[in-house]
């Protein structure tokens, strides 16, 4: 079982940044894929970025490839989103989430946290 807190959510301005983090429980955080996944106003939840249990791979949505970094801290049992040149599409609620499968999809992750929302202005 892990348990995932996300924090770091707030009102933003257009190209500025901003870093979320998520909290995880449990002794098995390093066991995890760990996810970003974002859901904006009237839209499915889509995914933001992924990091590998070791951190050692990434992936990244095509929408924030080039602005956006995942990391982690295994020690720590926290994984990190940093968001740069932030753009109002950006808007929506930020979910951290953990798959013991890895992957993309949605349906491969296991626990999500609450999700945290951001709010980009123009």
């Amino acid at each position: 079982q892990v348990q995932l807190v996300e924090s770091g959510g707030g009102l933003m301005q257009a190209g500025g940044s901003l870093r979320l983090s998520c909290a995880a429980s449990g002794r098995t955080f390093s066991s995890y894929t760990m996810g970003w996944f974002r859901q904006a106003p009237g839209k499915e939840r889509e995914i933001i970025a992924t990091i590998s249990r070791s951190g050692g791979s990434t992936y990244y949505a095509y929408s924030v490839k080039g602005r956006v970094t995942i990391s982690r801290d295994n020690a720590k049992n926290t994984v990190a989103l940093q968001m740069n040149s932030l753009k109002p599409e950006d808007t929506g609620v930020y979910y951290c989430a953990a798959g013991s499968s890895g992957g993309y999809a949605q349906r491969l992750y296991d626990y999500w946290g609450q999700g945290t929302q951001v709010t980009v202005s123009s």
